[in-house]
């Protein structure tokens, strides 16, 4: 058992003895201040308020009953009821060795573990993935990395847009304009060359509108001819989708389109009718505010001159056909019915946050039973801008594709690998360009809150100095060469070294990789993957501090040399094992 885990039982239970009726699940300990101690506790200060009682006495109280020896220095108390914990060296000695042995990473799997769908990515069929796709794929993607390395049961749901209005163009573009040479060529190109032309076409002349919608009518019938040609759309889409996945290393384990949901529609539509959670309105159907919120948090309704107004949820237009709030209720019920998960996390850009938040109060009435069970879980994000503050485009003002992006990274990536290493061959070049590039986009979007907008800097992303991927990428590479100039396995070391700590630095690189766990646990609580971003930059840092400061391969004696070189291949195997779960690769050389 890891040490703060220790700490975090042994204070939970002189909790309970002293406080019987407390939850002590919220009973945590967590990193701090390196000047106070290595772990530190608020929470009873929060016990303390919901009870009347004197924080800093309930703090001394708790300490009376804790027995934490063997695992830290005498407890003490800071301020109105802080405790801070101070590691043993040789129970942090103990640790390390227990990873160096190939027992834990610094991580626990998870006690509870929990089934989580996750729905993120969800391009559309017949239009090209864009560089907004990065955000909700990578995001996505990292999270279902993490909390499977956790030891939850995860389904990662790509909700791909292959249904709608925007089909009627397509198959009427299809049957009139398709170029089938260009088609082959570059199937979506071509995709969206037809629906830019007939959607010009409609917008001028009611009558090209009115055709449209006929094939549109044609296809929800199940027409033969519409529905093959709608299939060859889905098909070339998909080889798009799974090229650019493929190229980040993106799986899922389910892909259910909107079409799929299709035929439950009219059940969900009626359903709702029928229990007295949606009315009918002007032709329409929608869901309406309940009354059960202020009006200031409740998305059913709308400021207009100071007055609240209906905003209702529709379901069923006027004209009989569907809203995506149907089809995201006939997906709730479908992922509750099948997996029964723990927690349902849609990785959608902020921009959506008013379609969830009616969503979710939708299903909770609905649905009661079920959502007392499942969390759902808007995982929002903000825009990728460029230089001008603006949503990032191309010179003439198109949106970035995808795949023109991460071409571009390669290549980019590729100019300075072979500036810095130009003796090397070009195939292992032009891999680590891959690596590195695709690492360095990926990254940049991670990094910040994932709710902050972002500048797109090239320079900045791809820059060996700084919180980069290639800077980790680096750091791990330089690792590499240490073990290749010992001539020694990093696995073989680590296995049969003790460790003998007596720096600052070897302390400090030490203290930080017992946090790895915690960092990862908290990414899978708040849905934040730049909590391990800026743990990495930071065990990149001390590790540069250690190597500075701590000869490794001149090291006085044996002894040192291999304890140092243990600290050095627990490093290397956390940064990899991060970067892993952020969907970026390594390398061994730079």
């Amino acid at each position: 058992m890891l040490p703060h885990k220790k700490i975090e039982l042994k204070l939970q239970a002189a909790v309970r003895e002293l406080l019987p009726d407390a939850d002590v699940s919220a009973v945590l300990v967590r990193p701090c201040d390196p000047k106070f101690g290595d772990y530190q506790s608020n929470a009873l200060m929060a016990l303390a308020k919901a009870r009347k009682l004197d924080p800093r006495q309930l703090a001394a109280d708790v300490v009376a009953r804790l027995d934490v020896s063997g695992v830290c220095d005498p407890v003490t108390i800071a301020g109105a009821g802080f405790l801070n914990f101070r590691l043993i060296p040789a129970l942090l000695r103990q640790t390390l060795e227990a990873a160096a042995r190939g027992e834990h990473l610094f991580f626990d799997l998870a006690a509870n573990p929990k089934t989580v769908v996750i729905d993120f990515s969800s391009p559309n069929v017949a239009k090209p993935m864009h560089v907004g796709h990065i955000r909700s794929t990578g995001i996505g993607d990292a999270l279902q990395r993490v909390l499977r390395l956790l030891g939850h049961r995860v389904i990662s749901d790509n909700h791909i847009g292959d249904w709608g209005t925007q089909f009627g163009k397509l198959l009427l573009g299809w049957k009139q304009l398709l170029d089938r040479p260009a088609l082959e060529r570059d199937a979506i190109a071509e995709l969206e060359r037809l629906y830019k032309v007939i959607n010009a076409e409609c917008d001028a002349h009611p009558a090209r509108l009115e055709a449209a919608k006929a094939e549109l009518v044609l296809l929800q019938a199940g027409d033969a001819d519409n529905v093959a040609i709608w299939r060859e759309m889905i098909a070339l889409s998909q080889k798009q989708f799974d090229a650019i996945y493929g190229r980040l290393g993106v799986s899922f384990d389910v892909a259910l389109g909107e079409s799929f949901y299709n035929p439950c529609l009219g059940g969900v539509v009626a359903d709702l009718l029928a229990r007295g959670i949606a009315r009918e309105s002007e032709g329409a159907v929608g869901v309406f505010s309940d009354g059960s919120l202020p009006p200031r948090e409740d998305p059913f309704l709308v400021n207009r001159d100071g007055e609240w107004l209906p905003d209702p949820a529709l379901v069923r237009k006027s004209d009989g056909g569907f809203k995506y709030t149907t089809t995201d209720l006939a997906t709730v019920d479908y992922r509750l019915k099948t997996w029964s998960p723990r927690d349902i996390v849609y990785v959608v850009d902020d921009r959506q946050s008013g379609h969830f938040k009616k969503l979710f109060l939708i299903v909770d009435r609905w649905q009661p039973a079920a959502a007392k069970n499942t969390r759902l879980v808007h995982v929002g994000f903000g825009k990728i801008l460029g230089d001008d503050g603006k949503p990032f485009k191309t010179r003439s003002g198109d949106t970035v594709k995808l795949g023109d992006l991460l071409d571009e990274a390669e290549a980019r990536a590729f100019v300075i690998v072979s500036e810095k290493s130009s003796d090397m061959p070009e195939a292992q070049r032009r891999e680590i360009a891959r690596v590195i590039g695709l690492g360095a986009v990926k990254y940049a979007d991670l990094l910040p809150n994932r709710q902050s907008d972002y500048i797109f800097s090239w320079d900045k992303m791809l820059a060996l100095q700084g919180n980069t991927a290639p800077y980790l990428q680096y750091a791990y590479a330089r690792i590499q060469s240490i073990f290749r100039k010992s001539e020694s396995s990093s696995s073989l070391v680590t296995r049969h070294s003790s460790l003998a700590l007596a720096a600052p630095e070897e302390f400090a690189l030490a203290k930080h990789l017992l946090n790895f766990g915690l960092t990862l646990e908290a990414v899978a609580g708040e849905y934040r993957p730049n909590f391990l971003c800026n743990y990495l930059y930071d065990l990149a840092g001390k590790f540069t501090s250690f190597y500075e400061c701590c000869p490794v391969l001149k090291a006085e004696t044996d002894a040192t040399r291999d304890s140092r070189l243990a600290l050095c291949a627990l490093t290397a195997r956390v940064l990899k094992q991060g970067l892993a779960v952020l969907g970026i690769e390594v390398v061994e050389q730079m």
